[in-house]
């Protein structure tokens, strides 16, 4: 093995940086911007070293026709404008963390070298799971250009396609192959695609999927993969002439393991808020190691491009000698099925209950901008509270465009302790074509207001079925709602009519509902001064009572 010497000179400190794309080049080019003099090496596995990871999916759909647009950096530009040494088609072997130096080997003509370091970042990224199923080898997995390329020209010649898993690569995956033609299968061992969301908000994706073409096989998984067609767990078959696995990551950090560097239970580096590892010259950062969550400070996985981006810049000012420290995450993300926007941050209710943590949930159906103006589009909002402290512990949005906004909006709400009441209060953009003048944020923040305050008690779509049998139901909706379908056991009495009919609804608990909440709301309102002294109302209405109930059906689209 012979020692290599960088041509760069006047170094005061030698940095190498494994592994490229956000994290590593965000460190590497920041350092430089921060450090004129430093030696800065990147050695990267994979032919291209900055590129655009997440536009991957849509260069497989020809969404994204030209692989150089993925391409945000080469190594000659990189060195000319960055005086960066960056070497491609590079992998690193081994640490020796005694002599400070890297191992690594020319992948191209086999040629082993060293690079010595004062200073060294561990950004390896995450590895696509396979699962130790038969012919798990004929599965494709997206991690790299090179794979995206490989998956393109299979699903030339293909026509039809099975995307294990329903995750966000997974439903980007199967978006994309239907626009080139294919017939797609996501087969999804869970009973839900999209884990972040709540079931009764992933019904909405569930029907854009099938809309779209999708068959979609939920509650099931592969026993085996054939040469044209994939196994399920009944025994059932799907055609599959191209086979995508999008079960998820897993942190690559077996060299950072074998450097005797520590490892988490799940795999992930552990490192400081300085993103140091347990040795202080030795820092990683991105979907190889262990986050914070903002929540609870526990330790958890987030293999997303913000945090990586984010921690390349926090890593690069600390090796520069400033005090910066890492955040703990929140975990907003969004993905895009078939026209709809699908964003998430914080917690979920199924985390907070298996957490065993109280917590109040508001589900809204605004519309995307005001009514009256052409193109409003429906979403569906929901928000998680502290019923003690306000705080607000997650969000989720499903529709249209303008989900993505107001979930950013929320999510920023949260990193700076804004409670959710306090959400009423944000002044925003406003005119017709861009939103209303209370913002879903703003209703959301009302909504919130009016529970802490005691105006309105709530009940969820889930608690219906186990109501006792003293509860009336109170459907006031118009009578034209009512004919299109109605909660077993309900009353119609519309809003309008509630007033002159009290008489018709019995004394003891009554739930009231309405399409999405607000006349169920003014109906509550309405009966508890009045003289009713239990009255709920059913929380976003009709419609995610709808949702909620359709998500726990079996799935209607499965077929042999």
């Amino acid at each position: 093995m012979t020692s290599h010497q960088s041509d760069l000179s006047g170094a005061s400190r030698r940095v190498v940086v494994i592994g490229g794309v956000a994290g590593g080049m965000s460190a590497a080019a920041r350092l430089r911007r921060l450090d004129e003099h430093a030696e800065i090496t990147v050695l990267e596995r994979s032919e291209h070293v900055s590129y655009a990871n997440c536009g991957l999916p849509y260069f497989v759909g020809g969404v994204i026709d030209d692989e150089a647009d993925l391409l945000l950096q080469t190594p000659d530009s990189l060195r000319a404008r960055f005086a960066l040494d960056v070497r491609v088609r590079t992998e690193v072997t081994s640490i020796d963390r005694e002599r400070k130096v890297v191992a690594a080997r020319s992948l191209d003509d086999g040629n082993t070298f060293e690079v010595a370091y004062d200073e060294l970042l561990l950004a390896p990224g995450a590895r696509p799971i396979t699962p130790p199923i038969p012919g798990i080898e004929r599965a494709l997995s997206l991690r790299t250009v090179e794979d995206a390329a490989a998956m393109r020209l299979a699903a030339a010649e293909a026509s039809t396609a099975v995307v294990i898993g329903g995750g966000f690569i997974g439903v980007e995956m199967a978006e994309n192959l239907v626009h080139l033609g294919l017939s797609v299968t996501v087969i999804e061992a869970t009973s839900q695609v999209m884990a972040p969301l709540d079931p009764e908000m992933a019904e909405p994706v569930h029907e854009a999927l099938r809309a779209a073409g999708v068959d979609l096989a939920l509650g099931t998984a592969v026993t085996e993969i054939g040469e044209r067609s994939v196994t399920l767990a009944d025994g059932t078959t799907r055609p599959a002439d191209v086979v995508v696995a999008a079960i998820g990551v897993r942190p690559e950090s077996a060299l950072a393991s074998a450097a005797g560097l520590e490892v988490s239970d799940r795999g992930g580096i552990v490192v400081d808020a300085q993103l140091r590892t347990s040795d202080p010259s030795v820092f990683a950062i991105g979907d190889a190691v262990v986050k914070r969550d903002a929540l609870t400070s526990e330790a958890v996985m987030v293999p997303l491009a913000g945090p990586a981006n984010r921690q390349g810049r926090i890593v690069a000012d600390v090796i520069a000698g400033r005090d910066a420290r890492d955040l703990p995450v929140l975990g907003t993300a969004i993905v895009g099925v078939f026209g709809l926007q699908v964003a998430v941050s914080g917690w979920n209710e199924k985390r907070l209950r298996a957490a065993g943590r109280t917590y109040r949930a508001i589900h809204t159906h605004p519309a995307s901008h005001a009514g009256y103006y052409p193109g409003a589009e429906s979403m569906a909002l929901k928000l998680l509270v502290d019923p003690l402290t306000d705080a607000i512990l997650g969000v989720q949005g499903v529709g249209g465009s303008g989900v993505d906004k107001r979930i950013d909006v929320v999510a920023t709400a949260m990193r700076a302790g804004i409670p959710a009441s306090g959400l009423a209060d944000l002044e925003l953009a406003y005119a017709p074509q861009f939103g209303s003048a209370k913002d879903p944020v703003n209703m959301l923040g009302m909504l919130a207001e009016n529970l802490a305050d005691g105006d309105v008690a709530t009940i969820q779509w889930h608690e219906l079925a186990d109501l006792p049998g003293d509860v009336t139901v109170v459907d006031v909706r118009s009578r034209g709602e009512q004919a299109e379908g109605t909660i077993p056991g309900a009353i119609g009495i519309p809003v309008d009519e509630l007033r002159t009919r009290l008489d018709e609804v019995p004394a003891g608990p009554v739930v009231v509902h309405c399409a999405v909440g607000l006349r169920g709301y003014v109906a509550a309102r309405i009966l508890t001064q009045r003289g009713h002294t239990d009255v709920r109302n059913l929380d976003g209405g009709y419609r995610t009572w709808q949702a909620g109930i359709a998500s726990a059906r079996p799935d209607p689209v499965a077929t042999t």
